[in-house]
């Protein structure tokens, strides 16, 4: 039988993911609250935040920031999570 979660980014019951994602006390939360179709939406936005920010995911302080923008997306907590300031998907950072 397939697991659902209710997603916390579509706020609908839907396909769970089958393994925790990230390591970690926040893997195992997103594992919980987050469906497959939420955690595709969240690759896309870390694929814009990783190139927006110049983010390395070798260093420690990218994958902290990183983590700050998994809370932010996922579960509205903090600042971080959103579109970067300015960034226009259909033809990069506005002018």
């Amino acid at each position: 039988m397939m697991r659902t979660v209710y997603c916390a980014i579509l706020k609908v019951e839907a396909e769970a993911l089958d393994a925790v994602p990230h390591p970690g006390a926040l893997g195992q939360r997103i594992y919980n609250n987050v469906s497959k179709e939420g955690w595709k939406q969240w690759l896309e936005r870390l694929t814009t935040i990783i190139n927006e920010n110049g983010l390395n995911t070798a260093d420690i302080r990218s994958i902290e920031l990183i983590e700050k923008h998994m809370q932010g997306f996922f579960f509205d907590e903090g600042d971080y999570g959103q579109v970067p300031a300015g960034f226009n998907a259909g033809g990069g950072a506005k002018k």
